[in-house]
């Protein structure tokens, strides 16, 4: 690798003075896609998130016969309409990239196809894990041809000739994304979808939510027995397809705001995050009381912008033992301020995040050691133990193609000279223009 495939990651000049718009939530824009093309009707998507995932959802879409049309000049703005027949198109190839909403959402789509859909994706998509949805899939039917290693990909999906619905049981505690996924898939049962978590944890429960309040949103009636761990999906007789309102709008994706508002905590003075939601399914809109708990001031606007305001001192306090389980995306960003803190902290109920882009649990401990911190992976987490900061020193921070562990190095950067980072373009998987609104929050531009 040169030189010049590394970024150097900018220190502040001065406290922080920034107010900056983030692009759409990546979860929300490829759950609005999905339920979109399992419709009957063109749908216009506003402040649709343009990244590598959503691009790829997008692609993938038009593969089995969706109409993903990006609107005049606004790439934010897209119109999805169903295919044609109402039913996906069969015998084709969905190439998912590193993208876990597509591997794990499309094959919706796909148990809906009048014939077989190959799925396959970056050499390290081959190795996040798919087998719990899979084995849900052929209880409801379908059959998996496996071309490597079982539960992973590549595979082919063969529909069962008909689907109706069914019960089916998974063991999620892999990844939230399996039940989203079989959720999905139950907009479009006509008898009904009965699914039932048959492991001992569930990561990320509020994207779960997140994925029943989109489809309560396009008319589907869901029963939801948390305490259980079951959900029973349904349709009214007189709505045989999702349907979402004719526009829908996206927030902005709450988790990439941590970076940039955990930034004042480090650099100090303030940084502003503009149309903060004021309600959310998004695990990022546990941000304010997170960086509050840390000794953040924050405040959010109650005029028409929804400011979320942040302001740091530069003295930022750990978070004792932390169950982190219901916003796990969050880690990578909390655990760069908390190499900083005043106390050790130890993130747990995060397991989960070691089935990610990569094996997130084990490259933060490795990327904190890298630089002189002190981090131990935990089973279900990490442990982060401050040093005092003349210990810690600049190191190539890698990234693992990983785009959260690409702003964990900028954000190290910002308390650490000489803190380089591996291929920052990883970064694009959710926010293609980081590096640009990275300078606009130091004013370097």
């Amino acid at each position: 690798m040169t030189n010049a495939e590394y970024w150097i990651a900018p220190r502040p000049k001065h406290p922080l003075n920034a107010c900056i718009e983030i692009p759409g939530s990546k979860s929300l824009s490829n759950r609005y896609l999905m339920l979109a093309a399992l419709g009957s009707r063109p749908v216009h998507i506003q402040g649709l998130l343009r990244s590598r995932d959503t691009d790829l959802m997008m692609e993938a879409l038009r593969e089995l016969g969706v109409t993903c049309q990006v609107e005049d000049d606004d790439s934010t703005r897209v119109c999805v309409t169903p295919a044609s027949s109402g039913y996906p198109t069969g015998g084709k190839q969905v190439y998912c990239g590193l993208a876990g909403t597509v591997m794990r959402f499309v094959p919706a789509l796909a148990m809906l196809a009048d014939g077989p859909t190959r799925f396959y994706g970056d050499v390290q998509a081959q190795e996040r894990p798919m087998r719990p949805l899979l084995d849900a899939l052929q209880q409801l039917g379908a059959t998996i041809v496996y071309e490597g290693q079982e539960g992973y990909l590549p595979f082919t999906i063969h529909p069962p000739r008909v689907f109706t619905g069914g019960a089916v049981d998974i063991d999620s505690s892999l990844s939230s994304q399996f039940i989203s996924g079989l959720l999905l898939l139950g907009s479009r049962a006509s008898e009904g979808l009965h699914i039932r978590h048959t492991g001992k944890q569930l990561p990320s429960l509020p994207h779960i939510r997140m994925t029943i309040a989109d489809l309560r949103e396009a008319g589907l009636h869901i029963d939801e027995d948390e305490i259980n761990n079951q959900w029973t999906v349904s349709s009214p007789s007189s709505l045989p397809y999702p349907k979402l309102e004719e526009t829908v709008q996206i927030e902005p994706d709450l988790s990439n705001a941590a970076p940039f508002l955990g930034a004042a905590l480090i650099a100090g003075g303030r940084v502003g995050v503009q149309h903060w939601p004021a309600s959310t399914t998004q695990p990022g809109g546990l941000l304010p009381d997170l960086l509050q708990t840390m000794g953040a001031d924050v405040t959010i606007s109650t005029d028409i912008q929804r400011t979320c305001q942040v302001t740091g001192t530069r003295i930022i306090h750990g978070l004792g033992d932390y169950d982190l389980s219901a916003a796990g995306e969050l880690v990578p960003s909390l655990a760069a301020l908390l190499v900083f803190a005043d106390s050790p902290s130890r993130l747990h109920g995060v397991g989960h995040l070691r089935g990610h882009e990569t094996n997130r649990l084990e490259a933060l401990t490795k990327e904190i050691q890298k630089i002189g911190g002190c981090a131990t992976e935990m089973e279900d987490g990490i442990e982060i133990t401050p040093v005092p900061a003349d210990k810690l020193h600049p190191a190539i921070i890698e990234t693992y193609h990983d785009h959260r562990m690409a702003t964990f190095g900028a954000l190290l950067g910002l308390g650490i000279p000489g803190i380089e980072v591996v291929n920052i373009a990883t970064t694009r998987k959710t926010l293609p223009n980081f590096v640009a609104l990275w300078n606009q929050m130091l004013q370097l531009v």
